[in-house]
């Protein structure tokens, strides 16, 4: 119905909206496979229509890997990876066009970034937060892309972060195993939920590095990919991670977290949350390989703030 009223739309694309809640029915959050009942009311919020692909912006970034078919980027924290409703410049898209796609010079190799993801997604094949740094892998045609998204869809890629969490994890190691769904009232934010239209099976293992007094060193193994899952996650457990805004309840840490002066300087201003390590075949050759990140400056300096000030020892 919707398909056939909002022709603008592709029907996959009408799909992915239906799954965020973007239709209610008498009331209720629908699935994309609903029946509709005769007389049934339809409040439908009618989305943005996609934008043209980014323009290319240029910015510095660091390519761990790259070749013909692929390339591996060490994101920094503070870059939106593609373009969406309140962020059409700036993006990590822009900036993989500007490297990558530029006519205007030659380019460091062949081909350019995919295009299978849509016109605001090039080369894109999963994402990271806004203000989470680290390893993402990016697409150089179509075929590279359907292949690297498989492996994403068939579970494959093995991932590793880091985060430092505000308060401590009870058990040295154990697995979160929480569905997430749309959170009910807050549209940018996820939640744990089971048995709604937009709840999905969500798995996290992880294992405490450090702990200090109100916060710990945790390496994490997501074994799904939903947005938002780690910093969802930690927080349902109850420590979620440090600084970040949507789920701690604190955009930023300076020394008044350890009980020092009320004007201290701010130590930490984004979520402590980094992507390491990223372990995938190649898309050609198939060869397992891993790419890595270090641990950023403002993390690593957190983290001797921690050591000096709330060590446990």
């Amino acid at each position: 119905m919707l398909s056939q009223r909002f022709r603008t739309y592709s029907r996959s694309y009408l799909a992915r909206v239906i799954d965020r809640g973007a239709v209610r029915v008498d009331g209720i959050t629908a699935k994309a496979s609903l029946r509709l009942k005769e007389g049934s009311i339809v409040y439908f919020t009618v989305p943005e229509p996609p934008r043209s692909g980014p323009e290319a912006e240029e910015m510095p970034l660091h390519f761990v890997f790259i070749d013909d078919v692929m390339a591996v980027v060490d994101k920094p924290p503070g870059i939106v990876v593609h373009p969406a409703k309140g962020n059409w410049k700036g993006t990590l898209a822009g900036g993989l066009k500007w490297h990558l796609e530029r006519r205007d010079s030659e380019p460091v190799t062949k081909e350019g970034l995919s295009h299978a993801g849509g016109p605001t997604r090039p080369g894109i094949v999963h994402r990271l937060d806004r203000d989470t740094s680290g390893v993402i892998v990016v697409a150089r045609n179509d075929v590279s892309h359907h292949r690297l998204a498989k492996q994403f869809e068939h579970r494959s890629v093995e991932k590793t972060y880091f985060a430092i969490t505000q308060g401590q994890p009870e058990l040295d190691q154990d697995e979160i195993r929480l569905s997430i769904g749309a959170h009910p009232y807050q549209r940018e934010k996820m939640a744990i939920r089971s048995g709604h239209s937009t709840s999905r099976e969500a798995v996290t293992r992880f294992e405490v590095l450090e702990r200090f007094k109100g916060a710990a060193l945790v390496k994490l193994l997501p074994k799904t990919g939903r947005t938002h899952q780690i910093r969802v996650h930690l927080a349902a457990i109850g420590c979620p991670v440090l600084a970040d805004a949507l789920y701690s309840g604190r955009s930023s840490i300076d020394s008044k977290f350890f009980g020092g002066p009320q004007s201290p300087p701010v130590i930490l201003c984004r979520q402590a949350l980094h992507a390491a390590t990223l372990t995938l075949n190649h898309p050609t050759t198939g060869e397992r390989l891993t790419f890595s990140s270090p641990l950023p400056s403002d993390i690593q300096d957190m983290l001797d703030v921690l050591r000096k000030h709330a060590s446990l020892s």
